[in-house]
């Protein structure tokens, strides 16, 4: 399994990047923030997910492991393939995804290109609870709602930025911070949060 690649972009193309890395081309699907990123730079790493078709292998790429883990949750949702997982991660920032799916915004999701109001409704129905997660450092288990971490911080951002990979602590530490700086919309400390923790 191919998960990480680094190398020189030789094109560029409707989405599409070939990634020279030690003399081997690889053609990768990717999200519209790494598509930009290596575009512009010729350069860089990508982390990929490979997908075995009957029909042949894909790769797709995304700028973090957060990303990744996103995408991965994603294409578990029934009647979300590869393409339309790239598509929706494509259509929406991280934390703006992570926001409608916890705000079960529907009408937000479904103006991804592409994306029907049944299937966005499959992906608040089925990730909400996925999105729910397991500390890895003490085993708790946190939900959306639940109750809350410390009164003083936003839960669904916590709960949110843990679903991406960080430990409680890393995303209570990361929310409390971006509430200094003065962030009150969910979206906007999940972003700072996850820009304080690189």
């Amino acid at each position: 399994m191919i998960g990480y690649l680094k190398g020189n972009v030789l094109t560029c193309e409707n989405g599409i990047i070939l990634l020279e890395n030690n003399g081997v081309g690889y053609e990768i699907s990717c999200s519209a923030s790494v598509y930009q990123k290596l575009c512009s730079e010729k350069k860089g790493e990508v982390y990929t997910y490979m997908a075995v078709r009957e029909d042949g292998v894909s790769l797709f790429g995304f700028i973090s492991p957060e990303e990744k883990n996103m995408f991965l949750k994603l294409i578990s949702v029934s009647g979300v393939g590869p393409k339309m997982g790239i598509t929706v991660l494509s259509g929406l920032s991280l934390p703006e995804l992570v926001t409608k799916i916890a705000t079960q915004d529907v009408k937000g999701l479904s103006k991804v290109k592409g994306l029907g109001k049944k299937t966005a409704e499959r992906i608040i129905l089925e990730l909400r609870e996925k999105i729910g997660c397991v500390d890895q450092a003490t085993g708790e288990v946190l939900l959306f709602n639940d109750k809350p971490v410390e009164e003083s911080v936003n839960q669904d951002a916590v709960v949110a930025l843990m679903s991406l990979g960080f430990t409680k602590a890393e995303s209570v530490g990361a929310v409390k911070k971006a509430q200094d700086a003065g962030e009150t919309q969910i979206e906007k400390i999940i972003a700072l949060a996850i820009k304080s923790m690189k």
